[in-house]
């Protein structure tokens, strides 16, 4: 259960007019659980809006390490964004952690089209800035919070996100170890 929307980019954005786009000139899409929506090094072929299903972005360190870095749910967008639109590498992969159904739009017919679609050039430039914004929100609470507030934050944003995301990916996605994350929930 979302109490706000778990990626707060979401708050800064027009969500219509990007779930519109998808819905509308996308093609609905089938992920499997594992299936790769976007793979790391290589260049992000969709922009989607999530009808059903749950992801996750991970990078590695270079001892071959997974590390989460991102989570998207069912009502949210999930892309290589902005990277994908200007034909950039993925720095991350987007895996699918349960079967997803994907609204999903050409990235690179976007990227083509922003160059001449003043609108849609305005709303890709707010919606870059609303996701620096998250990302550097994230990025400062790994330095200035707790393990335990940045897991009492996170359970207050989405309660049931242990039926949805394993304990060593939600660990990861804090930054923890599963087993610290372990004593975190019991306490």
């Amino acid at each position: 259960m979302i109490t706000s929307n778990f990626n707060t980019y979401y708050d800064n954005i027009d969500s219509d007019f990007w779930r519109n786009l998808c819905v509308k000139e996308g093609e609905l899409c089938c992920f499997d659980k594992g299936e790769l929506f976007a793979e790391r090094g290589q260049v992000a072929r969709y922009i989607g809006y999530i009808k059903s299903g749950t992801l996750k972005y991970v990078t590695y360190s270079s001892d071959g390490s997974e590390h989460v870095v991102g989570l998207e749910f069912a009502g949210e967008f999930v892309a290589d964004f902005p990277f994908s639109l200007y034909g950039m590498p993925s720095r991350v992969s987007i895996v699918a952690v349960t079967p997803c159904e994907i609204y999903c739009v050409s990235a690179a017919d976007i990227g083509q089209r922003m160059m001449s679609d003043e609108e849609l050039y305005k709303m890709i430039a707010e919606s870059t800035a609303a996701l620096f914004d998250t990302t550097y929100n994230r990025y400062i609470d790994m330095h200035t919070k707790s393990a335990q507030e940045r897991y009492t934050e996170l359970i207050a944003r989405y309660r049931d996100i242990f039926s949805l995301f394993s304990l060593k990916d939600i660990a990861s996605y804090l930054n923890i170890t599963p087993t610290h994350l372990s004593r975190l929930r019991k306490s």
